[in-house]
Order: structure tokens, then sequence, then C-alpha cells
């Protein structure tokens, strides 16, 4: 690496990631913060966990058939423009999360929400690939996801303050922890319009040759992926892909299960709200520095198959063992070992994927594993919700995710056959465009 390179992807990293991160840290908290609602929410306005699971889902409705449309537009009218145009439209609809008034008002502006924020993710996916150079891509897209846990941490920690505001303003807590929470991305969509730029053509703030370097850096790299071979939607149809969804669908049933119905977990504990905030926020930070942490060891040892199955097994354990443990320390131990379980499996699992899917597929096999694993975000808080109301407990419904988590375990196990080294591992595409895996060497 020499050091124009070095120089000009250490002004990029500090001018671009930090902003970007802040962005997904409050994207995600306004998509989960529900979570938290729900604790006085529910019960103010009539809601049964069956009515609370299918407005946290519908959201993921709205966000599945919009998000390849919005990336569409993306492509047009440039990544700066429509990036601020979703934060914003995001941040005014969470906010009026606040007006809701009874199911009929809660689906509708869930539905909305997922419409406004459909394609973000993807969107910076998308957006990191117009300036960070495939060699820097992996470690940034890992930090850039920790953002997850740790906004779950932040989240956790600000509603459960904002709940116990009960009254400020003549508004009920959760009303005023909608409305502070949806506040940061309004602010932000003009930081963003100010900051961002859709190319390194139009980056003023780095010097001719820098902006020379990382141009040509690019647009190589963009040809070789636009040169190969695009196989069209039969890939849809190769068993690895299928098997691939399948497994993510399952990490993602984890994630929004813990995701939303955390905070109802642990107000069983007969805490406070603010002590539920801080509880609740306990698994994710331990989530988040494992989430770095494994991902790191992946690297150094330049293997994923043991890295991403490891994680998603103790998930399973640890969301089992949740339902069956009845002292509060035990129950939060294992829902710790789940949250580690679940996000290191996640950012294992993208890093895997260009090893078990070839260039000529990545577009179409990257938004169809996405698509469909976001549906776990529907999938999740309504299977608990009506299990809840029809049992009285949460845990029947863990324990379903649990079991799926089994079968999502061997699926991945299956579609990772053969598959042992990370980065340095070599491709081979076959017929569908898919790697054929089983014959997979060592450089």
């Amino acid at each position: 690496m020499d050091e124009l390179e070095r120089q000009t992807m250490r002004k990029v990293l500090r001018r671009y990631v930090p902003l970007l991160i802040l962005c997904f840290v409050v994207s995600f908290l306004d998509r989960v913060n529900i979570g938290f609602a729900a604790l006085t929410m529910n019960r103010e306005l009539g809601f049964s966990a069956t009515v609370f699971g299918i407005g946290a889902g519908l959201f993921f409705i709205g966000y599945v058939i919009f998000e390849v449309p919005s990336n569409l537009i993306l492509e047009r009218v440039g990544a700066r423009r429509w990036i601020a145009r979703i934060m914003l439209t995001w941040g005014v609809l969470s906010a009026c999360m606040a007006f809701v008034q009874g199911p009929t008002s809660f689906y509708v502006l869930r539905i909305l929400l997922g419409v406004a924020e459909a394609g973000f993710f993807p969107g910076i996916m998308l957006y990191f690939t117009y300036w960070i150079p495939g060699t820097w891509r992996g470690r940034v897209v890992s930090i850039f996801m920790a953002a997850m846990p740790f906004a779950n941490v932040f989240g956790s920690l600000l509603s459960g303050y904002l709940l116990g505001l009960d009254g400020v303003l003549g508004l009920r807590g959760w009303q005023l922890m909608f409305i502070a929470e949806g506040l940061p991305a309004i602010l932000l969509a003009f930081v963003v319009l100010a900051v961002l730029r859709d190319s390194p053509d139009h980056a003023n703030w780095l010097s001719e040759p820098e902006r020379q370097w990382l141009s040509l850096t690019i647009a190589i790299e963009r040809s070789r992926v636009t040169t190969a071979r695009y196989p069209g939607l039969r890939v849809l149809r190769n068993p690895v892909l299928v098997a691939l969804a399948l497994a993510y669908f399952g990490i993602n049933l984890s994630i929004f299960g813990l995701s939303f119905f955390l905070p109802q977990i642990v107000r069983a504990f007969d805490l406070s709200l603010v002590m539920v905030g801080v509880i609740a926020a306990i698994p994710s930070f331990i989530a988040g520095i494992g989430m770095m942490w494994w991902g790191g060891r992946s690297d150094q040892h330049d293997e994923r198959r043991f890295h991403v199955l490891l994680p998603m097994g103790l998930a399973v354990i640890g969301l089992g063992g949740s339902t069956l443990a009845a002292m509060p320390v035990l129950k939060l131990a294992c829902l710790c070992l789940a949250a580690f379980g679940t996000f290191s499996a996640v950012a294992i699992f993208w890093s895997t994927l260009p090893i078990l899917l070839g260039p000529a597929v990545a577009a179409v096999g990257f938004g169809a594993i996405n698509s469909f694993g976001n549906l776990a975000g529907f999938t999740a808080p309504y299977a608990i919700g009506v299990v809840r109301d029809a049992t009285g407990s949460f845990n029947a419904g863990i324990q379903l995710i649990a079991i799926y988590g089994c079968f999502a375990f061997a699926t991945l196990a299956w579609a990772m056959r053969g598959v042992h080294g990370g980065a340095g591992r070599r491709e081979r595409p076959d017929t569908t465009g898919v790697v054929s895996v089983s014959s997979v060497k060592r450089p």
C-alpha cells in the first residue's frame, strides 16, 4: 500500500464513515424503538400483543417492497439527495408515531415508515462502492454493521429515560420518545445533503492526485463487475442461494425477536422503566463488542465457516435457555449469549457471501437474500405476539425462533460445505454463476 492510497483513504474514511454510522444508528433506533414504547403505549391504547406484533412487523412489508425501487432511484438522482430524502421522511414519520390513536393509525404509520426507510441500508452499501475500494470495504462494512447492537445500547438507555418523563409538555412518555428520537434523523438529513458527494470527481476536499487515484481505482473495479456474465433471475433457483436466504431469515428472526421484545421480557423482572433501559442495554453492548472481536478473529485466521456456524449455535442455545431459566440473572445471561451469537453471525454471514456467490450474481443474489431475510422483521413480532396472547408468556414464541434457528444452522452448514477460508479463497463459478464450493481450493 503506497502513501497516496493511505492518505486518500484516511481522508475518505474520516469524512464519511462516522457520519454514515451515526445515520445508521438513528435509523435502527427509529425502527425498533416501538419495543420500548410498548411498555406503556400498549396499555394506554389497549393494544394486545398480537396488535403490537402486526404493527411492528408491517414496517418490513413496505420496506421490502420498495427496497429495490429505492435503490434504482438512488442511482438515477444521486446518493446524496436520495439518502437525505430517506432520512427526512423517516424522521418525520417516526415523530408522527407520537400521534397514534389506535390500531389503524398504528398500522398505517408503520407501513409508511417502512416505505420511507426502504433502500437506506442497501443504498449505503451501494454508496460505499462509489468511494471505498474493495480492499478496504470489508473492514468498513464490519464497523458499519456493528452500529446495530450499539444502536440498541444507546436506544435502551435513552428510551428508558424518555419513558420516565411522563407528563412533560402534556405528553405521555412514549409520545415524547417518538418525537425526541425522530428529530435526529430530520437534522441529519441536512447534514448528509451538505457533506456527501456523489462521486470522487466532486470531492473538492481531495487533492488532484488523490481524486485521480480514487476515481481510477473505483472505475477499474466497476468495469470488472459490469463485464461479468449476468445470469438473470435463473440464479434464484439455485439451491445454494435458497439455503443462504433461508439461513439469513433465521438470523434475522433472532435479531428482530430480541430487538422488539427484549424490553418487555426485561420488564417482567419487576424493574422501573429507567432500569429496564439499563438492563436491556447489556445484551446489545456485549453483542457489539463481541461482534467486532469475532469479526477480527475470523479475518486473522482467514476462516469463515466455523466463525459463522459457532455463533449461530450459541444463539440457538441462548434463546432456548432463556425460556427455561427462572432466575432473572440466568435469563439475562442467556439473552446476552443469544445477542452475541446472533449479531456475530450476521457480520460473518455477509463477509462469507462473496465466497459463495460469483461476481456475476452478486447484485441479484445479495438483493434476494436481503429482501427475503427482512421478511423476518414481520414474522418475528407477529408470531411472538400471537403466541404471547395465546399462552400469556413470551417463552413459546422465543422457542419457535430457536427451533427455526436449528434449521437455519443446518441449511447454512450445507451451503458452506467445503468452505473454510476467507478473503484468500479462490472462486470458480459454475454454469449458474454461483460458486461451486466443493471445488474451491486454497491458493
